[in-house]
């Protein structure tokens, strides 16, 4: 076995297929989902990279991650939903997914890639991932697809839930007031009641001219944050 450090993968893409129990007929459709472009530099008898294997994953990846929410969770709001997809399918996320099967030691790649650390790169196995998914795609179509990647989607679902759960409302709604052109929320605070050591702050939120919440709290940040909250509640009512 040679020495992953110049670019040759230390497990085969029959052995990768074999350990995982994926239903692999094509090997070279597997093979091409696991060559870097930086392969090709120096083997120009491959004929492809899984560049174009990863942009179909990608969508695959962003089909199923929506339809496996929207059955997990049928109550979660369009807004979470959308969160909580991003989440899945974020660079970082698949990286991850991809270390649990060891995609990189089956990746072929340049010996340079190879000795700057690529079977690492987040970048990298997210990539490798993706093209894995395109590939199986394409072998087996979306219900093979979804065999393999729904249980690393119920794996990390649990976390990710957490995340969501302490998401700033602020935050969230400036990015849902961003998806629909409404600008940046603007926070004014209306009026300030008790006593110096212990007011009460009373906050409004526009977008566009308009108020759409308003909240109380201890803090101007505070009241912000519930008026967030209301208007959140408000336009998601609103747009489902």
């Amino acid at each position: 076995m040679r020495s992953s450090f110049y670019g040759e993968a230390s497990e085969s893409p029959a052995a990768f297929a074999e350990r995982l129990k994926l239903p692999f007929r094509d090997r070279l459709l597997l093979t091409r989902a696991l060559t870097h472009r930086s392969y090709l530099n120096e083997h120009p008898e491959a004929l492809e990279d899984n560049e174009r294997l990863e942009f179909l994953g990608d969508a695959v990846l962003d089909f199923l991650s929506g339809a496996w929410l929207y059955n997990r969770f049928p109550e979660m709001d369009e807004g979470s939903l959308t969160r909580m997809r991003s989440a899945l399918v974020r660079t970082e996320q698949l990286a991850s997914f991809a270390r649990q099967i060891r995609i990189g030691q089956a990746l072929r790649m340049g010996r340079g890639e190879a000795a700057a650390g690529g079977r690492e790169r987040d970048i990298t196995l997210c990539a490798a991932f993706e093209a894995l998914v395109g590939a199986l795609y394409l072998q087996g179509g979306v219900e093979v697809v979804a065999s393999f990647v729904y249980p690393f989607f119920e794996q990390a679902a649990p976390a990710l839930l957490e995340d969501l759960a302490s998401f700033d409302p602020k935050s969230r709604l400036q990015e849902w007031s961003q998806a629909h052109h409404l600008g940046l929320p603007e926070y004014r605070v209306v009026h300030v009641s008790g006593p110096e050591h212990q007011p009460t702050f009373e906050v409004e939120v526009y977008l566009n001219g308009r108020c759409y919440g308003r909240g109380q709290g201890p803090s101007k940040q505070a009241a912000a944050r519930a008026a967030a909250q209301e208007a959140l509640t408000s336009l998601v009512g609103n747009a489902g």
